[in-house]
């Protein structure tokens, strides 16, 4: 049952094969025993899960169920969830029981989706390598001794690791994008405002977005058809219909134009991801694509415009947590300033602390002008580059990461290194664009992935395009040996 991807799970459930009990069960059996492998996981929710899994059986039973009903999924640490720990993998929170659910865990709860657990990631999702958690490190099913990507390293790998068939992640700069890549699976960002930031733990509000993790771009697009719509209690979501994702899946790729920037084939990126990458666009082109070369000349900017606008917004978001209203408070204190300051230098780990000091920093009196609106004014030129080459291509292709997984350890002392494996995912996030990472390949024994990114609202294009990709390559079949119920190559 490990094997199969949500779309074939969700036809044997309703043929009968199996229950979503019996099929709840045998994902906790093997969370259970590959799980520690990787630290991928923060809370299992065993008794929750069967609880659920029996409802959904039920609900099956009464002729009631969507193509979701008793499909077994996690949720990345920072969505709240109710009466279940919502830690963002942080000490400060590491007591927080959520009192409610976030918009994207109800929409999956009301289409019938049973929660296993809450996986592990970097704290407050800051981080491109899941080393940040207080936790410790998740590590990747395909080598224990390297990274999986970061922030949502723990649902990237326990889906690729088969403990389960899909997961939620969230995309700040590449968090879901990035460890897609890194492990081998699908992962999709789509447009900012396009799914509820409700009860999403906040990193930077103007570019955090919530996605998927999933084995497949049709799973993808059922997960997206169930969490995507218009949220009320989101100020920033987007008052837009959600059309049928999977009703265009097929669609033929004949005519569509792909743009492939010349500035994401630099000296950064490995020549044999390059070769990996450059295969994969051909094989779009034999599918029917126009493939052109476009320009980005802003592109360069992305990072540090991005480490200005997202460390002002996490200074900002994160002032809240202060042992006042909930979440951790240092027990011996002499004042109530006193009380803050132990309180957040005993809670937040080192890059959390490093970023709110930056972000501080460029907010302050007399900074603000030299840097942050400074930053604004680069995202918006960054935006525009973007809006320029969407008027002679459809779709932008490209390398997700420059290389393969890194060694865990191998980046944490150099700060600046570790923030240019986000060089290519960034762009998006600042244009507020919809971007996808798709297995192409592999080098060294780990697997490579492909970027596509589209204009506002082309998720169905971007699904569409990876899905006949898909069809006709099985990159995205190819499972670790862990997956097998064997131990990672190390």
């Amino acid at each position: 049952m490990h094997d199969k991807t949500i779309a074939e799970l969700s036809r044997s459930l309703q043929s009968g094969d199996f229950s979503s009990v019996e099929l709840t069960t045998h994902l906790l059996d093997r969370v259970e025993s590959l799980g520690p492998q990787l630290n991928a996981f923060v809370t299992v929710t065993g008794e929750l899960a069967l609880e659920q899994a029996a409802k959904a059986d039920q609900r099956r039973a009464a002729g009631d169920a969507g193509p979701l009903n008793g499909i077994p999924i996690v949720h990345k640490d920072l969505f709240c969830t109710d009466g279940v720990l919502t830690s963002c993998a942080s000490r400060i929170l590491d007591n927080f029981i959520s009192p409610y659910d976030a918009t994207v865990v109800g929409k999956l709860k009301q289409a019938g989706t049973v929660m296993l657990g809450k996986t592990n990631m970097d704290e407050f999702a800051m981080g491109s390598s899941n080393e940040n958690s207080c936790f410790g490190p998740v590590k990747n099913p395909w080598d224990d001794t390297r990274v999986p990507g970061g922030s949502s390293g723990g649902s990237a790998a326990a889906v690729a690791a088969r403990l389960l068939p899909g997961a939620t992640g969230t995309d700040t700069g590449g968090s879901i994008r990035q460890p897609a890549a890194l492990t081998g699976i699908t992962g999709l960002k789509p447009t900012y405002g396009r799914v509820s930031r409700y009860g999403m733990v906040a990193f930077a509000s103007s570019l955090d977005q919530a996605g998927t993790l999933t084995r497949s771009a049709e799973d993808a697009a059922m997960m997206l058809g169930a969490m995507a719509g218009f949220d009320p209690r989101d100020s920033t979501s987007a008052e837009k219909d959600v059309p049928d994702y999977r009703a265009t899946l097929d669609d033929s790729l004949d005519g569509l134009r792909i743009g492939v920037p010349t500035e994401f084939f630099d000296d950064g990126l490995m020549p044999a991801n390059k070769t990996a990458v450059e295969a994969a666009i051909h094989e779009l082109e034999k599918l029917g694509a126009k493939i052109s070369q476009i320009h980005l000349p802003n592109l360069g900017l992305s990072v540090p415009t991005y480490y200005v606008v997202a460390p002002a917004e996490c200074s900002s978001n994160l002032s809240r947590f202060d042992g006042v209203r909930f979440g951790h408070r240092a027990e011996k204190y002499a004042d109530l300033t006193d009380m803050y300051k132990k309180t957040r230098g005993q809670g937040f780990g080192a890059e959390v602390k490093r970023r709110i000091m930056i972000g501080t920093y460029v907010l302050s009196t007399g900074y603000y002008d030299a840097y942050y609106l400074k930053a604004q004014k680069v995202r918006q030129l960054i935006a525009a580059d973007y809006a320029a080459a969407f008027k002679s291509v459809d779709l932008i292709a490209g390398p997700t990461t420059p290389t393969p997984a890194f060694e865990l350890g191998a980046k944490t002392d150099d700060p600046i290194t570790m923030y240019l494996n986000d060089i290519y995912t960034i762009g998006a996030n600042l244009a507020g664009l919809p971007g996808m990472s798709v297995p192409c390949g592999f080098v060294d024994g780990l697997p490579v992935g492909l970027q596509i990114v589209g204009s506002h609202f082309s998720e169905a294009r971007l699904l569409n395009v990876a899905h006949r990709y898909q069809q006709v390559t099985d990159w995205h079949t190819r499972a670790p040996e862990m997956a097998a119920g064997g131990t990672a190559r190390t």
